[in-house]
């Protein structure tokens, strides 16, 4: 049954902005079938569930960068669930995973489409390595869809050699591991360039390789010949959540000490 005019839960708003955070710019309107599943799964109308993920743009930095407002007013909950998943992105990205999986009636691994068949078959160390997981997968949506499924380096979009990289690894900075903005969508191959320093982006968001990749230096093989073709390429970047410029900074920086 649909509710009308009823209040947004602290759940409901969760949802919501999970959602918001892996929807790709402009796609964000009652037509959307993420929309109207979600607007099923509260009893809320689609028209509803949309306002409300607009009203999380309004409180985007990336958007209010751009000069994109959103609507411009909206419920105190929505900046609370803001504030709170910036405070504490590990904790809320499970929980909206958890939620989700509620509604489904599903395991929150099964929704969150993540490998269990090598993890112990219970306890501690079983739940923690799961939560990381969701929340690996959680980051993985939102910086593919933030690129709307296109490497940022070559165009490439077929969603099964896309790679969500993070700019400062995982375990190197816990306050940005689901930060959208310490990510680049690439292909596996630049990935791995980038993941080893081989490759960074400079302060003019441009494609830069290593000097020791210098193909005269090696010998020429097409696979490499294609890899460095990308340099000086300025980044194809999202419309909203683009990457931090002192996070790319100090990403470079390794490779340049």
């Amino acid at each position: 049954m649909t509710r009308y005019g009823e209040n947004w839960t602290r759940e409901e708003l969760i949802l919501a902005f999970s959602m918001y955070s892996e929807t790709p710019f402009g796609k964000i309107h009652m037509g959307n079938p993420k929309v109207l599943e979600l607007a099923d799964l509260l009893g809320r109308t689609p028209g509803s569930v949309s306002m409300k993920l607009s009203n999380f743009a309004r409180l985007d930095p990336a958007l209010q960068a751009r000069g994109i407002a959103g609507l411009t007013r909206g419920a105190k909950g929505e900046k609370e669930i803001w504030d709170e998943f910036r405070e504490r992105p590990e904790a809320l990205a499970f929980e909206s995973q958890t939620l989700l999986a509620q509604k489904l009636r599903k395991p929150v691994e099964d929704v969150a489409q993540i490998r269990t068949d090598d993890l112990p078959r219970e306890g501690v160390e079983r739940e923690a390595l799961i939560r990381v997981r969701v929340n690996q997968s959680f980051f993985r949506r939102r910086i593919l869809s933030a690129y709307e499924f296109r490497c940022c380096v070559t165009g490439l979009k077929v969603r099964e050699l896309l790679v969500a990289s993070h700019i400062v690894p995982w375990s190197q900075d816990s306050a940005n591991r689901l930060n959208t903005r310490n990510g680049l969508c690439l292909n596996p191959l630049h990935d791995r360039a980038f993941d080893r320093h081989l490759m960074y982006v400079d302060a003019d968001l441009r494609v830069r390789f290593a000097p020791r990749l210098d193909v005269p230096k090696r010998e020429e093989n097409a696979a490499l010949l294609w890899l460095l073709s990308f340099e000086g390429k300025t980044l194809l970047l999202p419309r909203h959540f683009s990457p931090d410029p002192d996070l790319l900074g100090r990403h470079a920086r390794f490779l340049q000490s």
